[in-house]
């Protein structure tokens, strides 16, 4: 494969670089309206942002898994090699032998393997093919004698939008091309990387959202993030301490953002080796932090689930609240705001259902008004979408969990003075506070009898005491006061009784 090896040379090709779109040997990486090629800087933030970056990983740091050189005997990043459609084709074998493509692959038994041809890791191999565009990957690829055999091959034809067929793993395990997702020395050269980005995480959910096809857990707690999510670095991280080549990649990760691939480590994008990458500026990549990115929900740009073209309008919704948290029975007013049309109508619907349903919660399809369900949904957390009346496409969402309602507040009442000392045949007035209900109504009692006696003492309804005649024995009574809302709720003041 040819390749350029300064920064000098490519900067001097940087009039040629194309308009719209990578590109590769004089074909388009995909076309200009793929998803991977397709801005996400004014996409919504998806309502998992913060569980996704936290579970990631929010104080790790990006590391970039290519640069120069060799790392253990083998290259720095995804190689590739780029072929004339006059290529040898080999014919391959696969484990995975039900979501293959059965080739044969034009892939030169001596191209470079990801890892070096010892690797014990993932050997993924890539092939371009530039006289016809297609694209070739293998993972876990041992070249033979005259073929090739690996886990897992997939073909694609960078002039189409068609995805594998859902469920297909392919060379990586979202079901993805892996290519197009490489950040490549060449680019630099255009000042601009013009495509989402490849990365990994240590672990993702049992799931994965479009346009990845395959997922690779077991696990299913929703603060995984899902094969295909697409995180971008937040629009006021400032680049401008960073390198030239890092502020492209960095300005990448804005514009275009990374699509998660695979699992491994948190926050590693991919790239292909080059010896002119320069690994210590490369290094300085790591001061970015998981902090520093969010999630965007890349739905409103889905035109069909099979094709990976995406809606290239400017026209998105976002949601206000994008995070909400509502009791059972009651109601959260959500508000959409339509970015790029005049027209701001929506419908507003929950898990998909227009107006919503008594499992999900209701809403007011037009006005937003959410009311939760009467018991708690499973799961507890539902999504409720807006969804532009002028573009079908553009759409917003929000995240609810419902929750139980909070326990009744506790009654609390309390008595005013709690000592007094009293003359006999005077009077001292006594007050009672309740708090945490509407029924402020008491019971005055004095030694447990209502409104007391004439021996130790009577109280009025409104907490007016008036001492005996003469002194009860020991000198002391109990005054009580006792709330109506809550009987078990009660308050006492000590009486000293004296002669004089």
């Amino acid at each position: 494969m040819k390749r350029l090896r300064t920064l000098t040379t490519l900067l001097g090709l940087a009039g040629i670089a194309a308009a719209q779109g990578p590109t590769v040997g004089g074909c388009p990486v995909q076309p200009a309206d793929n998803i991977w090629n397709t801005r996400v800087d004014q996409l919504p933030v998806h309502p998992s942002s913060s569980t996704w970056v936290t579970t990631i990983g929010s104080g790790t740091g990006v590391h970039a898994d290519f640069g120069a050189g060799t790392w253990n005997g083998g290259p720095i990043g995804i190689p590739f090699v780029t072929v004339p459609g006059a290529q040898t084709k080999y014919p391959a074998t696969f484990l995975y032998q039900d979501e293959r493509n059965t080739g044969p692959y034009p892939i030169p038994l001596d191209a470079p393997i990801e890892g070096g041809s010892a690797s014990t890791g993932d050997r993924h191999v890539i092939s371009v093919d530039t006289t016809n565009c297609i694209l070739y990957e293998i993972y876990n690829a041992f070249p033979q004698t005259s073929s090739w055999k690996g886990d897992s091959g997939a073909i694609f034809n960078l002039l189409s939008n068609a995805l594998r067929p859902l469920t297909w793993t392919s060379a990586d395990a979202a079901g993805l091309p892996i290519f197009p997702g490489l950040v490549r020395f060449e680019e630099i050269a255009s000042g601009e990387i013009r495509h989402a980005i490849r990365f990994t995480v240590p672990q993702t959910q049992r799931a994965y959202v479009w346009p990845a096809r395959h997922y690779a857990s077991s696990l299913t707690g929703a603060q995984y993030p899902p094969m295909g999510a697409r995180f971008r670095l937040r629009a006021g991280f400032d680049v401008s301490t960073y390198s030239a080549t890092n502020q492209i990649i960095l300005n990448a990760m804005k514009k275009y953002g990374m699509m998660l691939a695979d699992n491994g480590s948190a926050w590693y994008i991919s790239g292909a080796p080059d010896p002119g990458w320069n690994d210590s500026d490369l290094h300085n990549l790591g001061n970015v932090k998981g902090s520093d990115f969010e999630a965007v929900d890349v739905t409103p740009l889905m035109i069909d689930v099979n094709s990976g073209q995406a809606l290239q309008s400017s026209v998105s919704v976002s949601v206000s609240p994008v995070n909400a948290s509502v009791p059972v029975n009651a109601t959260k007013q959500f508000s959409a705001v339509v970015n790029g049309n005049a027209d701001q109508s929506v419908t507003w619907d929950v898990n998909g259902a227009v107006g919503g349903n008594g499992t999900v919660g209701f809403i007011d399809s037009i006005g937003g008004l959410y009311t939760a369900p009467l018991a708690l949904p499973s799961p507890a957390t539902v999504t409720v979408h807006a969804t532009s009346n002028a573009v079908p496409a553009a759409k917003g969402s929000a995240s609810v969990n419902v929750t139980n309602p909070p326990p009744p507040p506790v009654v609390s009442i309390t008595i005013s003075p709690t000592t007094a000392s009293v003359r006999i045949t005077t009077t001292r007035q006594f007050t009672a506070t309740v708090t945490n209900t509407t029924n402020t109504a008491v019971t005055w009692k004095v030694k447990g009898i209502t409104g007391g006696n004439s021996t130790v003492g009577t109280i009025s309804a409104s907490g007016l005491y008036r001492a005996p005649n003469s002194v009860p024995l020991l000198n002391k009574v109990t005054v009580t006061v006792v709330s109506v809302a809550d009987p078990t709720k009660s308050a006492n003041a000590t009486v000293t009784v004296t002669r004089k």
